[in-house]
């Protein structure tokens, strides 16, 4: 067993490994997968040195702590969170060199849902269809780690990219998703258009990586019924007889039959990754190109 590797000793609530996903494969009904906040990823990449499409970690509100068997840089960023290498704090969205047999620990999160762990090298799990993210709706990737789990990493980049000062958005006080309308806004009446634009929502506590759930006034329907399964995309607002809008996030299905009455561009999605439960949400309607 190789020795550039590193331990799980504390899993937390939910820690993947994610990389940029596996796109194109949609057809064959495999979600995109990938992290959530692709722009943290692709910073903690960067900071150890390595491609953004590097494999890392994706952690979840109560972060993870690794034990690294050799001398390794390590980023930490997304959601901020107290960092400490055994037991002494370390900086936070910047590259700390970890020695071998210590432990670095992502604590919990101080703001937002999920911070984001990079190792020079990346992750080397075995790639599923191009990519080692982790697919919680299919399964493929693997499971989310447990203690003990042991991760192999790659050869280290030459020269991290080392920084004194990282620009990085703040977990969002008011979750603001601007949406185009359609494919199936007809479903819905004026009425229900007026409460998704103007509507007091919140994310609700039962969103996952599959989808962010919304609390909050139900949309009125035009019609009754369901569709025939049609095809999904990422930032589908999918509404099902309840009337809640729920978002499609990375592990989304690729098919559906409630209706979708507006699509959220995929750059927005990162600030929904790390919206708490509880947060504000406005919906702000696209038109024209």
């Amino acid at each position: 067993m190789t020795d550039h590797a590193c331990l799980v000793v504390r899993a937390g609530a939910l820690t993947t490994v994610q990389d940029l996903g596996r796109p194109g494969h949609a057809h064959l009904g495999v979600p995109l997968s990938g992290a959530l906040d692709a722009p943290a990823h692709r910073l903690a990449n960067r900071l150890v040195g390595n491609p953004e499409t590097a494999a890392g970690l994706e952690t979840t509100l109560t972060g993870c702590a690794v034990r690294m068997r050799r001398a390794t840089t390590v980023a930490v960023t997304g959601a901020p969170c107290p960092v400490t290498v055994d037991g002494r704090p370390a900086p936070w969205g910047a590259p700390v060199r970890v020695p071998a047999g210590a432990v670095l620990d992502a604590g919990p999160a101080v703001r937002g849902l999920r911070s984001y762990l990079a190792f020079g090298g990346g992750v080397t799990t075995e790639p599923v269809l191009g990519s080692r993210a982790t697919d919680l709706l299919s399964g493929l990737g693997g499971d989310p780690l447990s203690d003990g789990a042991v991760l192999p990493l790659g050869a280290e980049p030459a020269a991290p990219a080392w920084a004194d000062a990282v620009p990085h958005p703040a977990p969002p006080a008011e979750l603001l998703l601007p949406y185009r309308p359609g494919p199936r806004d007809d479903w819905f009446t004026a009425h229900g258009h007026r409460t998704l634009a103007t509507g007091h929502f919140r994310v609700s506590a039962a969103s996952n990586r599959i989808g962010l759930r919304t609390e909050g006034p139900p949309l009125q329907r035009a019609r009754d019924g369901e569709l025939p399964s049609e095809g999904m995309p990422l930032g589908a607002l999918q509404v099902p007889p309840d009337g809640l809008p729920v978002l499609f996030l990375h592990d989304h299905p690729t098919t559906g039959g409630y209706p979708v009455v507006g699509v959220v561009p995929a750059r927005h999605l990162a600030a929904a990754a790390q919206a708490v439960p509880g947060t504000p949400i406005r919906f702000l309607p696209l038109h024209g190109a």
